[in-house]
């Protein structure tokens, strides 16, 4: 599977969403999509509930590979191990994060450009605007 995820904040901290699209690897359906509402929070730590979010739904659809992709070149080397965590609002997200890794048996992570991330920046922009979340795509059962 493949997931891209995004998360952002109207303000830094401000009013923030992340977005989820999670897709089948070998024919790019998709199998989750969703944007949320978070509140008030950094954009660091929407990035990363971002992909929590998004971990949590490939677990639901029994995701064994993952290819994990985010324009947050920061979390991106934070979970490969480049970049220490040193914020402290930061390491419990991270430490969530990693956790749910380790039940995938093989994924990678990738940073991207914002372009290569459109839909989840979208379903992201979408639950800030609204403020609330929403399900566009849900076949992870």
């Amino acid at each position: 599977m493949t997931l891209h995820t995004d998360g952002g904040a109207r303000g830094n901290p401000g009013p923030a969403g992340a977005g989820v699209s999670l897709c089948d690897a070998q024919t790019g359906a998709p199998v989750f999509e969703a944007g949320y509402w978070l509140g008030e929070m950094t954009n660091n730590q929407a990035e990363y509930t971002g992909l929590l979010r998004g971990l949590e739904a490939a677990a639901r659809a029994g995701a064994k590979s993952l290819k994990i992709f985010s324009d947050s070149e920061l979390m991106v080397r934070q979970i490969t191990g480049v970049y220490r965590v040193k914020n402290p609002n930061i390491v419990p997200l991270f430490e969530q994060a990693y956790k749910k890794l380790k039940d995938i048996p093989a994924w990678s992570i990738q940073h991207v450009r914002r372009e290569q991330n459109k839909r989840a920046d979208e379903l992201a922009n979408v639950a800030m605007d609204r403020r609330e979340d929403n399900v566009a795509v849900d076949n992870t059962d």
